[in-house]
């Protein structure tokens, strides 16, 4: 490994070992995102090999979203599980199939939640540890 590239590792195990978990799940989103843009373009022409490649670290990291989600925390959760679930599968037969639309689709289903986490990690962000604690019920 090259110099450049062991600085670099160093930095993203820096900026992932001290991420908040909002930040830690936007990029995760960010990252999926790229793997399934990637994939898509990659099916489109005919890289069959890249595609897998970037597919399969796709589904990785929806089981990762999966694995962590604590389905009870809130209202939605069942349903946002599902959507993993959902997402895992056509991911998979997407990867199968070489089919680069259905990876199409599953972008344009995580895009929204994509954008939805963002805005709440830089409202989180935003607020004032006292407003936060406020919020809480804690004086």
């Amino acid at each position: 490994m090259n110099g450049y590239a062991a600085a670099r590792n160093r930095y993203v195990d820096s900026a992932v070992t001290t991420a908040s978990p909002s930040t830690l799940l936007v990029m995760l989103y960010d990252r999926l995102m790229r793997d399934l843009e990637r994939g898509e373009l990659a099916l489109r022409e005919g890289r069959r090999d890249q595609a897998n490649t970037q597919l399969i670290h796709a589904q990785d990291i929806v089981m990762e979203l999966a694995n962590t989600l604590d389905v009870d925390a809130w209202e939605g959760g069942q349903q946002l599980m599902s959507l993993y679930t959902y997402l895992t599968t056509s991911l998979v037969e997407a990867n199968i199939a070489g089919d680069a639309d259905k990876v199409a689709a599953c972008a344009a289903i995580v895009a929204p939640l994509h954008e939805a986490w963002e805005k709440a990690a830089r409202q989180a962000a935003e607020a004032s540890p006292e407003r936060v604690l406020g919020d809480l019920g804690v004086a």
